[in-house]
Formats: structure tokens, sequence, C-alpha cells
């Protein structure tokens, strides 16, 4: 089974040509600077949005709502997938 992986639908040239616009339009000495806040803006993002569901479920087990749900939807879904996988690697095989 061959998988292609693609990153927002964007080939390696389409990203090149956007590396290469990003270096003439901002320079090549400050093309790291931003990198390098444009990291720590997405950890500060993925931070604040951990917090916020530990805020939530502590909230939930607190006034007594089941949370464990959620990991009882999550492995019906991974054996839907799984199901749905092997049936279509079958598939595949028979064409």
């Amino acid at each position: 089974m061959i998988i292609l992986s693609t990153f927002l639908f964007i080939s390696g040239a389409e990203i090149a040509f956007i590396l290469f616009i990003a270096i003439m339009v901002f320079g090549a000495d400050k093309l790291p600077e931003i990198a390098r806040g444009l990291g720590k803006g997405m950890r500060v993002l993925k931070d604040a949005t951990n917090d916020i569901k530990q805020e939530i479920t502590k909230s939930a087990e607190k006034n007594g709502i089941d949370t464990s749900i959620v990991s009882d939807v999550q492995k019906e879904l991974d054996s839907v997938k799984d199901n749905i996988d092997d049936f279509t690697g079958s598939v595949r095989r028979k064409l």
C-alpha cells in the first residue's frame, strides 16, 4: 500500500517558490528570527489549548459529568477505521 503524504496539497516546487519569495521579501538574515517567533507563537497556542482542555475536564469531573465517553467513542472510531482499512486493502489487492 502506497501512501502519498501531502502538506496542505502543496508540491515541493510550490514550497520552494514560497521560500524563495519569503527570502526575497524578508531577507535571509531575518528569516530565522521570523521562524523562531512563529514557533514560539505556535507553542504558546498549543499550551493554551491544553490548559483549556484540562480546565474543562476538571470542571466536568467536579460536576459529575462522565468524561469517559470520549475514550469510548475514540475506541469505536478506531475499530471502524481498522475495518475500513481491511476492506479497502482487500479491494485494492483485487484491482
